[in-house]
């Protein structure tokens, strides 16, 4: 008796997709390297996949690989500044992967931030803003974007700033409660922010 197709593949996962098993095997930007085969490992709230490829060295032969790769989507975060108070809006939420390694609390300090979803960056930026620290910003600033674990995390995360009227702000606590999210949010001046990044007090990339 044959097994059942995994939940992701040829059948939904507990999201809905399907073909999940197929990201990756089209690509051909690359001319040194030839997707074999794409197996679905997880099917989550995000997707873990083992991949295996040729890839032509410099010396022209082909060697086969596998890698595995989790893709948790893409997103942004964004650095919030008031410059006539000189001073940086923050939060502060529990994370279980930095408590489970090595963070004191795992109660860590952090730039708004959150996926794209469906968004464009400058929409989830502003939308993630507001839900999280209750601000609302119109004139962001894109910074740059970076892959931020690209040895295995497909991840590229799109970086902004922008400035806050930090007289006006109301309320220490943000976050959605159907999502379970308990966000303290934190005001520094931005020399006591440096500080806190150089004795490790603030340790979010």
């Amino acid at each position: 008796m044959s097994a059942s197709p995994r939940p992701g593949t040829t059948v939904p996962d507990r999201r809905g997709r399907t073909d999940l098993h197929l990201t990756g095997r089209d690509l051909d930007r690359n001319p040194r390297v030839r997707v074999d085969d794409v197996e679905l490992l997880a099917a989550g709230w995000h997707v873990l996949r083992a991949t295996t490829f040729r890839y032509r060295g410099d010396d022209g032969r082909w060697v086969a690989q596998t890698r595995e790769t989790y893709d948790r989507g893409n997103g942004a975060t964004i650095l919030l500044y008031d410059p006539a108070r000189r001073t940086v809006l923050l939060t502060r939420q529990f994370r279980y992967p930095v408590y489970v390694n090595d963070h004191p609390d795992g109660m860590l300090i952090e730039t708004a931030a959150g996926l794209l979803d469906d968004d464009d960056p400058v929409t989830a930026i502003r939308r993630e803003t507001e839900e999280e620290t209750g601000v609302r910003v119109d004139d962001v600033q894109h910074v740059f974007d970076v892959y931020m674990s690209p040895g295995s995390v497909t991840e590229r995360l799109h970086f902004f700033a922008a400035a806050y009227d930090g007289s006006t702000r109301v309320g220490d606590r943000g976050g959605l409660i159907d999502e379970g999210e308990e966000i303290e949010i934190l005001e520094y001046g931005i020399d006591e922010a440096m500080a806190m990044i150089r004795s490790g007090s603030i340790q979010d990339a």
